[in-house]
């Protein structure tokens, strides 16, 4: 800011004297605009993000570029993100494969690591196997390259996805920040998975651990694959319904992940849930009653064990996650009751 304001006098009118009333008004107005100017360069980010071409990711890069940020996606398939962000349709768009990663996180302002092969899916020892390295290769790959980077071009925030399976599951017991992990194999994923995202320099780096609880939106998620068996009136509680559902909508998902890298007070573990989570059944008859539909038919643990395998311990067992840290942030959610978000999802899908 220094320079900004020792060049502003090469701007003064050389016919006046720096003490004349017009020089020192001109003097000042020079160095409010430039000041101005700074801050808002100060606030334009530069961001690579790894997970892009998915449902959460895709949501992220809209909302970057429609405020005028840069966005740089990590891709394994260079093919696949111009198909999702085609070049026409999104020309501030840089798309880095594996090789230009490094490049990429050198000169981003922050990086948001969403990667991670989907969870709702048969587990077989294989499947579990890639779940698990899915994220555990990619955090790792994006924080050797914040770590690597020379301290002036190292991004200044990093925000790491992980996800609420890593309290466990429980029907009684709730879950904020300081609570322990737990002792299942999702829990265990997330410890791995947060514990690479830890390596990072936090001298240099501030670190955001979000862990992201059932992500609602029309586009993808679990609500996605639960919509159909409502529109043919087969929709109803998966398992006993008793058990908790943590949920959040995609675009407070995605103000979340934004406040996170605007905001330095963002710091640490943030749990990426509503404020109030609800029970399967009554989200269900939620999505029944705002669809038009019944909800009254349960779908079967043994039918859901059949196609998901130990994967239906993803919705047959649950959690009560609350996200206490984000309240105290001050953070404001569009929608903090299950009702609303579904009435918002649901007002596009049906005529």
């Amino acid at each position: 800011m220094a320079m900004a304001v020792g060049a502003g006098f090469s701007f003064f009118p050389t016919r006046l004297s720096l003490n004349h009333p017009k020089a020192t008004a001109t003097a000042t107005a020079t160095v409010r605009t430039r000041i101005c100017r700074c801050a808002l360069k100060a606030a334009e980010m530069t961001v690579s993000i790894t997970g892009a071409t998915g449902f959460i990711g895709r949501r992220l890069v809209q909302k970057l570029l429609s405020d005028d940020h840069k966005v740089c996606v990590l891709t394994r398939s260079a093919t696949k993100a111009a198909s999702v962000f085609p070049p026409s349709a999104y020309p501030g768009i840089r798309i880095a494969e594996l090789e230009d990663w490094e490049q990429c996180v050198k000169g981003s302002t922050a990086v948001v690591n969403l990667a991670g092969m989907p969870i709702s899916t048969r587990w077989s020892p294989q499947i579990k196997r890639e779940i698990m390295q899915s994220r555990i290769n990619a955090t790792s790959k994006v924080v050797d390259h914040i770590n690597n980077a020379g301290a002036d071009a190292r991004p200044s925030v990093f925000v790491s996805a992980t996800a609420i399976g890593y309290y466990g599951t429980s029907e009684t017991n709730s879950f904020d920040e300081t609570s322990p992990s737990g002792n299942d194999y999702l829990a265990e994923v997330c410890r791995e998975w947060e514990g690479r995202a830890r390596q990072v320099n936090e001298e240099d780096v501030r670190l955001v651990l979000l862990r992201i609880g059932v992500v609602l939106g029309k586009d993808g998620g679990a609500l996605a694959k639960m919509i159909p068996l409502f529109m043919m009136f087969a929709g109803g509680p998966l398992g006993t319904g008793r058990q908790w559902f943590s949920w959040i909508h995609v675009d407070d998902l995605v103000d979340l992940i934004y406040e996170s890298l605007k905001n330095p007070a963002y710091r640490g573990v943030i749990n990426g849930t509503a404020p109030n989570p609800v029970r399967l059944s009554e989200m269900c008859e939620r999505l029944g009653q705002v669809m038009g539909r019944p909800s009254w038919l349960p779908v079967p643990e043994l039918a859901l064990k059949a196609v998901l395998g130990e994967g239906a311990t993803v919705v047959l067992e649950g959690q009560k996650v609350l996200p206490v840290r984000a309240s105290q942030l001050g953070f404001s959610y569009r929608y903090p009751y299950v009702g609303d978000a579904l009435k918002a999802i649901a007002k596009d899908l049906v005529p």
